[in-house]
């Protein structure tokens, strides 16, 4: 019987160095090693040159690298990328996939057939070039390259409105393969560029999976890995008071944007369940807790449902709530789910919310609609995916 590979990124430097010292290779191996992987990109054993020959094939049957299967990846006339990655089950731990690189083709990607028993997540890379004057007035470009991250297979918070909720939650994603989902969307980008921000905006709730969360955060913002400022980095929750008190002490200066998307309870409650037992008053209580331990402000994630939210007492109401958190709002456009009955408002109506905000001394921006054409928004393009395999499945 063949011992399943382990998964590489699941190991700090300290647990690698102790592997490979345990397979009899010196400690700079886990350096060496660590270094081919996330500042030159190598997706398989084989590349890393600088390795004997023994040790590379030893290390292919030791550990994977990268676990998922690519099912698909897409390009949006913008320059978005999504990719859509298929997680192995228990029966397919460690196996050896046939294509286990991203391609840098905005196609469809055959591989060998992907097994979906450990479910499917979604990553997005959102560009975003544009002028920025230094102090001294010297105007440069901005190379922004923004990853949206996802936690967990599905969501266990089934907001009415989202795709990655409708079959409720799947699993916890683990360490290794929220880090994996950075990596794939990094190796959709040129060498010369590397991911700049980072959004825990994807599938699932990433407070609900607070561990791996936070460990993801210092791999992220690690010398050694991505080595992203952890100002640059959002993680977004739907509003969990206990983790977001947790989170303001691991001592990582990221910015917490609450996904509110209602201004008062009663209607926060039709269109989010779990906020029958979670107040507005007690998510304002740990963002302000947050606030005053890290010094960095809250942002109201708020995404506009044509006739749900978008009257003008919502706006007033919401006003509020951002004055008592000193918070910045983003109004998203919403992408529509076909089997879903909400609508994408009108540009005037979200407009004329954001002016009714600024009316009242509140800072909104609306935030771009991005990719899409490609399925961009959460969920989605995994939706199509299993529609698309179970109507496969009926035709045999």
């Amino acid at each position: 019987m063949t011992t399943p590979r382990e998964h590489i990124l699941n190991l700090s430097p300290d647990e690698l160095t102790e592997r490979l010292k345990a397979m009899d290779m010196p400690a700079y191996r886990a350096k060496q090693v660590l270094e081919w992987i996330f500042a030159k990109r190598a997706a398989t054993f084989a590349e890393m040159t600088n390795l004997s020959l023994l040790d590379r094939q030893r290390l292919d049957e030791r550990f994977v690298i990268f676990s998922s299967h690519l099912v698909r990846q897409q390009r949006a006339t913008d320059g978005t990328e999504k990719v859509l990655l298929a997680w192995p089950g228990a029966n397919d731990k460690g196996k050896k996939h046939l294509n286990p690189a991203t391609p840098t083709e905005s196609l469809p990607i055959v591989t060998d057939t992907p097994d979906y028993s450990g479910g499917l997540t979604e990553g997005v890379m959102i560009p975003c070039d544009d002028d920025q004057c230094d102090e001294y007035g010297n105007t440069t470009v901005a190379h922004r390259r923004t990853a949206c991250l996802s936690t967990q297979v599905g969501c266990p918070v089934q907001c009415k409105f989202c795709a990655s909720g409708i079959e409720g939650l799947q699993r916890n994603l683990t360490l290794g393969q929220v880090v994996e989902e950075a990596l794939r969307l990094q190796q959709t980008m040129p060498i010369e560029r590397r991911l700049t921000n980072i959004v825990f905006m994807g599938m699932g709730e990433p407070l609900a999976n607070f561990d791996v969360t936070v460990a993801a955060l210092r791999v992220l913002t690690a010398p050694w890995a991505f080595h992203i400022s952890a100002r640059k980095i959002t993680v977004s929750t739907v509003g969990l008071p206990p983790q977001m008190k947790r989170l303001a002490d691991v001592g990582l200066p990221v910015t917490l944007a609450i996904s509110l998307h209602a201004p008062n309870d009663a209607l926060r409650s039709q269109i989010i369940p779990w906020a029958q037992k979670i107040s507005i008053a007690q998510i304002v209580q740990a963002g302000q807790e947050y606030f005053t331990k890290t010094g960095r402000e809250v942002t109201l994630e708020y995404i506009m449902l044509d006739g749900i939210n978008t009257l003008p007492q919502h706006a007033r109401e919401l006003a509020a709530i951002a004055k008592q958190l000193r918070a910045n709002i983003n109004l998203i456009y919403y992408n529509e789910v076909p089997e879903l009955e909400f609508k994408r408002p009108s540009g005037n109506v979200v407009h004329s919310f954001q002016n009714a905000l600024r009316a009242a001394g509140v800072n909104a921006h609306i935030r771009k609609s991005r990719g899409r054409e490609i399925a961009a928004a959460c969920g989605q393009l995994a939706r199509q995916e299993k529609t698309a395999q179970s109507a496969t499945l009926a035709q045999k």
